[in-house]
């Protein structure tokens, strides 16, 4: 009879440590992101750090999500989004543009977090180039990363012809390699590459470049995270996580730091 007890006690034991082992047990939020410096990009050590890795680390965390980023097709991200593939699209998400392939507001398909970044779409081109209007780029071949707020700003150029390519970081390469003569970027990655390493021969035309754009994160339309992360983004404000964020990763001019003027 005690045998009896003592197996019974014992899987009672057991069952209820499973029981307690699955409370504890975290959902898991999938960002979907590209290869974007100083927003999610590898350091030398293969890592996946950046502002918006460690923001979105911080956000979810907070929480009491584990985090998982996938990289995705930035023309694709939509459908990501849709198929469940991710949870949200968080990398220098472009919200008050049209998009390229539609002309309807991104807006229109996503719902949006507070603005967290200022961003512009800014014009690369080789210092040598002799391009410094508008109207230089007329006749010329341009690159620009499909389905992007770059690609949108680039075909208001009158007379330029732009060809997508599946990242940003490609479209400086074209340019590098001279197959294109120019290629329209966010501001923010163009200012880590251009006029250094490899790209020491490349420069911002700030005459060319967009009117301001806000950068937000991108969820499923009617998403309860939507105002969740809002809170938490709020509250890494307010103890200054996103101020300290984007000094790290140099960006402190241009990043959000108080939300009052967005509820």
């Amino acid at each position: 009879m005690k045998k009896i007890l003592a197996i019974a006690f014992a899987a009672m034991m057991l069952i209820s440590c499973f029981a307690g082992c699955a409370k504890e047990e975290k959902e898991t939020i999938v960002v979907g992101y590209t290869i974007y410096e100083p927003m999610n990009y590898l350091d030398d050590n293969g890592k996946l750090v950046g502002f918006d890795t460690e923001l979105a680390k911080a956000v979810f965390e907070g929480l009491g999500y584990n985090v998982l980023f996938k990289e995705i097709e930035w023309s694709a991200k939509y459908t990501d989004l849709a198929s469940k593939n991710i949870n949200c699209i968080w990398n220098g998400f472009t919200c008050n543009v049209a998009d390229d392939d539609d002309g309807i507001q991104s807006a229109e398909k996503v719902d949006f977090s507070y603005n967290y970044m200022e961003n512009r779409q800014v014009v690369v081109v080789k210092k040598n180039s002799g391009i410094t209007k508008a109207a230089d780029l007329s006749g010329k071949q341009g690159a620009a990363e499909s389905g992007s707020a770059g690609e949108t700003y680039g075909k208001s150029f009158e007379g330029a012809t732009i060809k997508g390519f599946l990242k940003q970081t490609d479209c400086l390469f074209e340019v590098k390699s001279g197959t294109a003569a120019f290629c329209v970027l966010d501001a923010q990655l163009a200012k880590s590459y251009c006029g250094k390493g490899d790209y020491a021969d490349l420069q911002i035309v700030d005459d060319l470049s967009s009117d301001v754009e806000y950068y937000a994160i991108g969820f499923e339309k009617g998403s309860e995270l939507t105002a969740k992360v809002n809170e938490q983004l709020e509250k890494l404000a307010a103890d200054g996580t996103i101020a300290k964020l984007a000094e790290k990763y140099g960006v402190a001019n241009t990043a959000i730091t108080d939300f009052s003027d967005q509820k």
